[in-house]
């Protein structure tokens, strides 16, 4: 690619960072950089060192967290930021805080932006032994450290979200070598990936997005994995037959509609692990469980966001 590029940021915080690059994954843009306070603190402290309370303290000395979208030139660049503006809008009345939610245009070079996104994704440990490392980083496993390499590309979930994070801590919970598991909404495929290399037989990665899917299909090949099936679609119409886990980071008002099709793909005493909830919309989510007659065995919090864990009784 050549020539010049619209450049959109959202001045937005840590927590709100999945949520926001979304907006930009669901409309016609050309890739995405996230900058991080957490990068700072890879600098000052060196990698996989800080934690949550570390985030809180940067962005209250005023280090934001910032999205930039890239959109062609032949784009008009007003509309993008109207679009922009609204989606931002729907966000806040989903009571997300989004921090400052300042939206900024300008035109840049496309030398100036082409690979520089990727500086913004280091090697990041989850749970007990597994490190999320971008495919363009040198990492050397310690003992026992098990890889995801991953190429976020234009599709959702790098590992760095409280969101997906809590999502592989549960799934390195509660699979088994012998778990079939679904995975909703795959993105860039990482949740499939981490119950694959944790052990599980099988594992179906399903995504509406046709984007999505050829990141995730790219990322399980960039693994060497062979027991993880992709498809385009929804669940329940795309995957024969009845899983031990089933996996979705969405967001809350998008499980409570899940929950029914979920039930239905689950094995007795199925788990279903789901995040993307923030404080707010637990009880809306348990409820919903409940009604469906699931047992809620564990409630899983970071910052503002939540896993919920449960069980078809």
């Amino acid at each position: 690619m050549q020539g010049k590029w619209i450049e959109v940021q959202v001045i937005t915080k840590s927590e709100a960072l999945e949520p926001v690059s979304g907006i930009f994954y669901s409309m016609d843009c050309q890739g995405v950089a996230i900058e991080d306070p957490r990068d700072i603190l890879d600098r000052e402290q060196g990698p996989l060192t800080w934690d949550f309370a570390d985030i809180n303290i940067l962005e209250h000395k005023g280090a934001a967290a910032v999205v930039k979208g890239y959109f062609s030139a032949d784009e008009k660049e007003e509309e993008i930021v109207k679009i922009i503006e609204e989606k931002l809008n729907d966000l806040k009345e989903m009571q997300l805080d989004i921090g400052e939610g300042k939206v900024i245009s300008t035109v840049v070079k496309e030398e100036d932006w082409a690979n520089n996104w990727k500086k913004y994704y280091k090697p990041t440990k989850i749970g007990n032994n597994m490190v999320v490392k971008p495919i363009w980083e040198d990492y050397t496993a310690e003992k026992d450290e098990i890889i995801i390499e991953l190429d976020p590309g234009m599709a959702f979930g790098t590992g760095t979200h409280e969101t997906t994070r809590m999502c592989i801590e549960a799934i390195e919970k509660y699979t088994h070598k012998d778990s079939v598991v679904y995975d909703i909404g795959t993105g860039s495929g990482i949740l499939a990936i981490a119950a694959s290399k944790l052990g599980a037989k099988e594992v179906w990665a399903v995504d509406l997005d046709p984007v999505a899917v050829d990141s995730a299909r790219e990322n399980v090949a960039h693994n060497n994995i062979n027991n993880i099936h992709v498809l385009e679609g929804n669940l329940v119409e795309v995957v024969d037959g009845q899983g031990d886990i089933v996996v979705a980071n969405i967001i809350a008002e998008i499980i409570c509609i899940l929950v029914n099709d979920v039930k239905k793909v689950l094995k007795n005493n199925g788990v279903f692990i789901t995040s993307g909830i923030i404080n707010d919309r637990v009880d809306m989510v348990k409820d919903k469980l409940l009604e469906e007659n699931f047992e809620v065995i564990e409630v899983i919090n970071q910052g503002e966001w939540n896993c919920i864990v449960a069980k078809v009784k």
